[in-house]
């Protein structure tokens, strides 16, 4: 018997939806969204068509809860390397290809 799904967060736009699900999922944490199919078809981000449900299995619910909570209080890491922080680019190490001489 398939196992129900139940609704973990509710997302104002497919955006923050799609951040919430790869959270969800980066954590081992099955996540799949849902919507109203009207918003889907003509592309609306905002106002309730564009609201977005993130659904998780039912027996990763209090993980998935526990995760968002997380999240809200901003307790969540960067685990990179603070070595490595520094990802600046030399703007003028880039060839992109354009002749502007």
């Amino acid at each position: 018997m398939p196992q129900s799904l139940v609704v973990v967060y509710t997302a104002g736009n497919p955006g923050l939806a799609d951040i919430i699900k790869s959270t969800l999922q980066a954590a081992g944490i099955p996540a799949q969204t849902s919507r109203e199919g009207a918003g889907a078809v003509y592309g609306l981000t905002v106002g309730p068509l564009g609201m977005v449900d993130i659904l998780v299995p039912e027996d990763h619910a209090a993980q998935a809860e526990a995760l968002l909570a997380a999240m809200r209080r901003g307790d969540l890491a960067d685990d990179s390397d603070d070595a490595d922080a520094d990802n600046s680019v030399d703007p003028d190490a880039i060839d992109d290809g354009l002749d502007l001489g």
